[in-house]
């Protein structure tokens, strides 16, 4: 899969702390200290705003930078627990569930900080901001979690935990710098309007009321990615329940399959039997075979990747290779999409008109594909293409043949498609 931009910006800061990281680790820094420390220097940015309060004026923003600063600094350490983590191969369960908590605790408080200061000065606007903002990010947070927990990913979105360090600490810096040249009680008033349209304060809290809208618009995104995920799933079961319990559904299969018309005259093709074969795909021309089968590195079935497509040349001498580009992304390669809990979605680049499964049953350890063949939920094992004449891109296929097994009976079933 394509690493997105913020993907790439992630590993080019991490090319830029791992030295530091690298030293925290021979002084004898573990992760969890390293995340204690972040969540520590958050405490410290809600002292200077309260501060800002009790000791410094409306018009004295130089609070307001330095909580920035200390912000921005903090937010450094989020990212060198991970990389103490994963550099020191100190990793643990426990380790996550703590930085997941302190994350949590170190932004409510940040945002507790800010809001102070806010209602202190009297700028009950932007304190209302900052609010809907906080609770905007607990559920960008929330959303993520409680998807992760139900067996989905749901990381979308533009103003995840980096983003909103990176609004609040550069932001507060940049009011607090502006406010040492301009002073901060500087006013921008328009003829006409009765009212100042700007001042100093606006650079920190005009992003707040920006993020207020945008980490909820965020929340609700994921919300909405998570249902059409948790659907699909939902789909996914109820066919394969079904069909394994539905005395009505096998009724049918029992009186419609003996009835089907199969074509009997294709040629007698050799059967791959590879060690980890899902399903093959053979055709009329030639008996050259495309051989679908699960993709396991490192005992591990590959998340990106779960599924290897390659050729058999039995009219070859038996060769193995790989599919050429062409093949790979306009005849036999399929498109992948996870489903979460060890399920994904396949569907066949030429033909996506027919959903393919792959998944493992529940009480068995083996991965198969299933595809609904006639009216039947089946563990899916040959398609065979009939084809008459054509061009390479534009073939004149007669029929395209599923043949599996049903999931409830064990018997062979099939079904022709005419695309």
């Amino acid at each position: 899969m394509k690493k997105s931009l913020r993907d790439k910006l992630q590993q080019l800061i991490y090319l830029i702390i791992n030295p530091i990281v690298k030293g925290l680790i021979k002084i004898g820094f573990t992760p969890n200290t390293v995340t204690l420390v972040g969540f520590l220097l958050n405490i410290g940015v809600v002292i200077i705003f309260v501060t800002g309060v009790e000791e410094g004026n409306r018009g004295d923003l130089s609070y307001v930078g330095w909580a920035g600063a200390l912000t921005l600094f903090a937010g450094l350490f989020d990212m060198l627990d991970g990389q103490v983590a994963r550099l020191g191969n100190m990793g643990s369960r426990f380790g996550a569930f703590f930085d997941s908590v302190l994350d949590r605790y170190s932004e409510m408080v940040l945002f507790l900080g800010i809001c102070y200061y806010l209602v202190g000065h009297h700028y009950f606007l932007s304190s209302l901001a900052a609010f809907v903002a906080m609770i905007g990010s607990m559920m960008v947070s929330y959303t993520r979690a409680r998807a992760e927990g139900l067996g989905i990913e749901c990381k979308g979105g533009l103003m995840q935990r980096p983003e909103r360090i990176v609004v609040i600490s550069l932001s507060a810096i940049a009011c607090g710098v502006t406010a040492h040249f301009i002073g901060g009680d500087y006013k921008l008033f328009v003829p006409g309007i009765p009212f100042h349209i700007f001042e100093t304060i606006s650079i920190f809290t005009f992003p707040l009321f920006i993020m207020a809208v945008m980490t909820n618009i965020t929340a609700i995104g994921r919300m909405r990615d998570a249902k059409k995920a948790l659907d699909k799933q939902d789909q996914v079961t109820r066919v394969i329940r079904g069909a394994a319990t539905t005395v009505k559904v096998l009724l049918v299969a029992a009186v419609i399959l003996p009835a089907m018309a199969f074509t009997t005259g294709e040629p007698n093709f050799p059967v791959p039997n590879e060690p980890r074969q899902l399903f093959y795909i053979q055709r009329t021309p030639n008996s050259n075979t495309i051989v679908y089968d699960l993709n396991v590195k490192d005992g591990k079935l590959d998340a990106d990747e779960p599924v290897n497509v390659y050729w058999i040349r039995y009219a070859d001498g038996g060769e193995k290779k790989p599919l050429n580009f062409i093949q790979r992304k306009f005849a036999y390669g399929i498109k992948v999409k996870d489903l979460g809990q060890g399920k994904y979605e396949l569907h066949s680049v030429a033909y996506t008109k027919k959903d393919l499964y792959l998944m493992k049953p529940t009480g068995q350890s083996d991965y198969h594909v299933y595809a609904k063949i006639g009216n039947s939920m089946a563990v899916l094992d040959r398609i065979y293409i009939e084809i008459d004449g054509g061009t390479f891109w534009h073939p004149n296929v007669l029929y395209i043949e599923l043949k599996g097994k049903d999931m409830a009976t064990g018997k062979e079933v099939k079904e022709q498609i005419k695309p």
